[in-house]
């Protein structure tokens, strides 16, 4: 009686732990429904309603429920790709207890947990539903055709980190395709992840992941960089550049009798890791907008906030990451943290830019260190309080002059390249002649190894230096260096060499 008088006065907009379900396409098994909110923590009833093509999912906390349907109302779900629509239900909890029909969802439910939660015993009752766990390893080989834009690593880990804890990662291409290989700390994860993500598209109408179990049973990493990457193992070297992978095949996990190994790392970690720094791409969230080379990410906001780290504290300033990072987006707000001088917040226009920076300047030389730039958990960078000791630290640049792509027709979204030795200069006065600018450059400490001005325009010119890390210095010096008369140089990367 309680709860249907309840039911009538909540608002479906009061969070509940107990999830409605609608628009469930024919077909779609309970373990299907479990997967929805198994990234999220532990799913404790389920409650199948066939006929009507609904279903209520109970989570163990309302944190969890919540987590749940902020996730889910910007992106949303799609079970045997049709969408599929959450919200909070009226009840508090569920009742399954009587309920005929119910039999086959519930062992799905105990399957899930026991699996989740190490028993193995109970696996045999997922086969209840079908036969939905094939046996398989934990290492998932991902194909992505169609690769519009850039896939990162950690795009990939983004996005697969929603499934459960990603151990490692190692891309490559083979026979013209992008491809990777990931490993979870559980099959389980693996399952979901493939059964949620394959045939989804990163962005809309390209990156189209295509994915399989391995027979890899471990991956062998070297080296932590743009590649690969372990983990569990974060001092591994950066490596030269010769990326080598031991893949190794060593002795399955799946044996006859357990389908899956039991996940053996610290209790209550396993699938639900959550988000990790904010969790930026999910699939489908990114739609291209008019803008030529201009895609916006809709979705989680806050994944215009980077987290950079590893900057050398001597050398950094607020400018210099607003002018560098500023290449790759229009840079908002820069804070460098008071008691951490190599770490920094860099707020970008938004999520895309965000995105573009990473996947150029993660890695990159800066002041002799190797500079790491991921999406930060904040989603904004705050301006320090009236009295605030900041010590300058914090900048905001939102009004700045110097965006570069502020107009959505600028040339500047087709010149984006990765940092490279050879600068292009731009808006170079009539007056300033080949030596001006060699000694120009020389007084800011590169060496300069080639100049040529272009032969239809005498404002612009490539110069080249002595290395990638010398032209990023002189970028982030002589980007709108005065030559008195309110005449200002242009600095950006080339694509060429001299």
């Amino acid at each position: 009686n309680e709860k249907k008088k309840g039911k009538g006065n909540r608002s479906p907009y009061s969070p509940s732990r107990v999830l409605h379900i609608r628009h469930i396409p024919s077909g779609v098994t309970g373990a299907d429904v479990i997967s929805l909110g198994l990234p999220f923590g532990k799913v404790t009833n389920l409650l199948m309603l066939r006929g009507k093509g609904q279903a209520f999912l109970e989570m163990a906390s309302i944190d969890a429920a919540v987590s749940m349907v902020n996730y889910y109302t910007p992106t949303v779900p799609h079970l045997h790709n049709q969408p599929v629509y959450i919200q909070y239900s009226n009840y508090k909890e569920l009742r399954t207890d009587n309920q005929h029909n119910q039999a086959r969802p519930q062992a799905a439910l105990q399957g899930v947990n026991a699996v989740q939660h190490g028993n193995l015993g109970i696996t045999s009752a997922l086969t209840a539903e079908g036969g939905v766990l094939p046996s398989h390893g934990s290492v998932l080989r991902i194909i992505v055709e169609n690769v519009f834009y850039p896939v990162t690593l950690d795009v990939l880990y983004q996005i697969f980190s929603k499934f459960g804890f990603v151990m490692k990662i190692v891309m490559f291409h083979k026979n013209n395709q992008f491809q990777a290989l990931l490993q979870y700390a559980d099959a389980m994860n693996a399952y979901y992840a493939k059964m949620s993500l394959d045939g989804r598209s990163i962005y809309t109408g390209c990156c189209t992941l295509h994915i399989d179990f391995s027979k890899l049973t471990n991956l062998t990493v070297k080296y932590n960089n743009d590649k690969s990457r372990d983990f569990t193992c974060i001092d591994l070297p950066f490596g030269d550049g010769q990326r080598t992978v031991d893949t190794s095949l060593s002795t399955p996990f799946a044996t006859q009798n357990t389908i899956f190994p039991s996940y053996t790392g610290p209790p209550g970690f396993a699938p639900a890791v959550g988000f990790p720094q904010g969790a930026a791409l999910g699939p489908l969230m990114v739609t291209t907008s008019a803008a030529p080379g201009h895609t916006t990410i809709s979705g989680i906001p806050g994944n215009s906030v980077l987290l950079v780290s590893n900057l050398n504290p001597e050398a950094i300033t607020p400018y210099g990451l607003f002018i560098l990072f500023g290449v790759y987006g229009d840079v908002h707000r820069v804070k460098i943290m008071f008691k951490k001088r190599g770490i920094a917040l860099v707020q970008m226009a938004d999520a895309t830019q965000a995105q573009l920076a990473i996947n150029y300047l993660n890695g990159q030389r800066l002041y002799g260190r190797v500079m790491h730039a991921t999406l930060s958990k904040y989603q904004t960078i705050q301006l320090p309080r009236e009295g605030q000791e900041d010590k300058g630290l914090t900048k905001d640049y939102s009004n700045s002059p110097l965006h570069r792509f502020k107009n959505p027709c600028s040339k500047n979204f087709q010149n984006i390249f990765p940092p490279s030795a050879t600068l292009h200069l731009s808006n170079i006065p009539l007056s300033i002649t080949v030596d001006d600018l060699k000694t120009l450059f020389t007084s800011k400490g590169s060496t300069v190894k080639g100049f040529k001005f272009f032969q239809k325009d005498c404002k612009m010119a490539l110069i080249q230096l002595g290395s990638v890390e010398e032209a990023v210095h002189a970028l982030i010096e002589l980007h709108n260096h005065d030559f008195g008369e309110n005449q200002h140089l242009r600095v950006s990367f080339s694509k060429s060499s001299i």
